[in-house]
């Protein structure tokens, strides 16, 4: 695998969103949840993707993963353009991204170790018996044992269930692991463990991650860069929607009220204007 040069690039990115009222559904409007965003994700790096909720984090995380389309703008993988592959081509290379959902997104009605094995099953032609190793090794990476196999995703507990996730992704051998949210729910030292996982992967797995997160202490932990969205509804006429793009201790130190307030919790004067 080459370790150079950015694995993800998105150029201009744009993801409007229809409004539609009445019996008809017409289009009245529409919502610009990600507009003209542009960086890129060097390999074997961590970037950090923060910002107030509804300010597209999450959108621009699909958008790079190709789950969804782009208004406009572009997104490339290894230095080509994603809409240009054709729809098996597309669907061969996004095998090498592994997604960690917000809320885990684990198949109830499976066990643990079906849900770690869909991937495998599903997309190689290895046997059994091999997978079976896979799926135990996995398992152990995130500090589970085997015996966690035959539970259903109901049985666990939220910290389970996210590292029930990560081996599910790990178990495809990713080059890039996009992280929604990974620490929302659990306690301090669960969130901790995940934050520890996330590092272990990137350094054991030679992983490229992008980790979309509230959590400022994963910010600190995890992110090599921090790129900071703003909600479209809190920027000027042709202002970048990127209020920040630098190291996790300079996002600390930021002059920028705005990020400040982000970072430090304070509502100031926003409750101001959520009193309008």
């Amino acid at each position: 695998m080459s370790t150079n040069g950015p694995l993800v690039q998105v150029g201009d990115l744009k993801a409007y969103f229809p409004i539609k009222r009445g019996v008809l559904s017409r289009t009245v409007g529409w919502i610009k949840a990600v507009d003209g965003v542009s960086f890129d994700v060097p390999a074997g790096k961590t970037l950090g993707l923060v910002g107030e909720s509804g300010c597209g984090k999450s959108v621009t995380l699909k958008l790079m993963m190709a789950l969804l389309e782009a208004s406009r703008g572009r997104v490339l993988w290894h230095g080509r353009l994603v809409r240009d592959r054709r729809q098996a081509e597309l669907a061969k290379e996004r095998l090498r991204f592994g997604y960690l959902f917000q809320g885990a997104a684990l198949f109830d009605s499976m066990s643990v170790y079906d849900n770690v094995a869909f991937g495998l099953r599903q997309n190689t032609d290895l046997s059994e018996q091999r997978i079976r190793g896979i799926v135990h090794d996995r398992l152990r990476e995130v500090g589970l044992q085997p015996a966690v196999c035959d539970r259903k995703p109901a049985d666990l507990s939220g910290g389970m269930k996210k590292r029930v996730a990560l081996a599910r992704a790990l178990a495809m051998e990713p080059e890039v692991i996009f992280y929604d949210e990974p620490t929302t729910g659990l306690d301090p030292v669960m969130s901790d463990v995940i934050n520890q996982l996330i590092l272990r992967t990137r350094d054991h797995g030679h992983v490229t991650s992008v980790v979309v997160t509230h959590d400022m202490r994963t910010v600190e932990r995890v992110a090599d860069r921090v790129i900071m969205l703003s909600p479209q509804s809190q920027l000027q006429p042709d202002e970048s929607q990127i209020l920040f793009e630098g190291t996790a201790e300079d996002l600390m130190v930021s002059n920028d009220p705005r990020v400040d307030q982000f970072v430090y919790g304070k509502a100031g004067e926003r409750i101001e204007e959520l009193s309008h």
